[in-house]
């Protein structure tokens, strides 16, 4: 059984790709994306061996570069940054809520007053006509007393 051949360009172009993918925030193949020589080698494909055997100093190459970039891609501190301005609109919003919220009990209390109010001026309305009137007295307009 005859081995293949590697191709140690296309493992370093590989190797490459792999790091600008890491350094921009777009891993293919890395679970978790973060900057270590573990996430390089899983981003890459090519066996732990190889890579360090063979390619070290692009490893070293891609941990300096991380060290230049503080350890935070770009695209990992744009969303922190708009992560920060999400969760203040979420806070005004909660804030606007909470007032509209009471607005709601307020206009709810109201109507309940005035529901209430309707309901016994409706009672008195009723007992009022329930009043026997008294015949008047033809030509005086009085009332007999």
């Amino acid at each position: 059984m005859t081995r293949k051949n590697r191709d140690r360009e296309a493992e370093r172009q590989e190797i490459r790709a792999a790091a600008e993918r890491l350094l921009a925030g777009t891993p293919l193949r890395s679970p978790v994306g973060k900057l270590t020589g573990t996430e390089l080698i899983a981003e890459c494909g090519i066996r732990r061996d190889v890579v360090y055997g063979d390619h070290k100093e692009l490893v070293d190459e891609f941990r300096a570069r991380t060290k230049a970039q503080n350890f935070t891609p770009q695209v990992v501190q744009n969303m922190a940054n708009e992560n920060i301005v999400l969760r203040e609109t979420l806070t005004k919003i909660k804030a606007e809520l909470a007032a509209e919220r009471e607005r709601v009990h307020a206009l709810v209390r109201a109507a309940t007053e005035l529901s209430l109010e309707l309901e016994q001026t409706r009672e008195e309305l009723a007992a009022a006509q329930q009043v026997t009137r008294l015949p008047r007295l033809r030509g005086t307009g009085r009332i007999p007393g």
